[in-house]
């Protein structure tokens, strides 16, 4: 029985959208066994997950010049 594999963080967003960019590109090829197709889907799932975080955090830190002065981001399109 073949273990599977602990899934490695990615290094960094650019990365991990690299990663998903060529997981999406190889299961459209439709070139991919069922099983395969099946992992390879579980590990774009994490990936986008992890970009999501990723944009979520830098969101959060971004800054907006407003009136001389920094203040921290604000989305005023966001749902409460």
């Amino acid at each position: 029985m073949v273990k599977p594999r602990t899934p490695v963080a990615p290094k960094d967003y650019e990365s991990a959208l690299a990663e998903l960019e060529a997981i999406v590109a190889e299961m459209e090829s439709g070139q991919l066994p069922l099983d395969a197709s099946l992992t390879a889907y579980k590990r774009g799932a994490e990936l986008l997950q992890y970009c999501r975080q990723q944009l979520h955090n830098v969101e959060q830190q971004v800054s907006v010049l407003e009136n001389g002065s920094l203040r921290p981001y604000t989305d005023s399109t966001a749902d409460d």
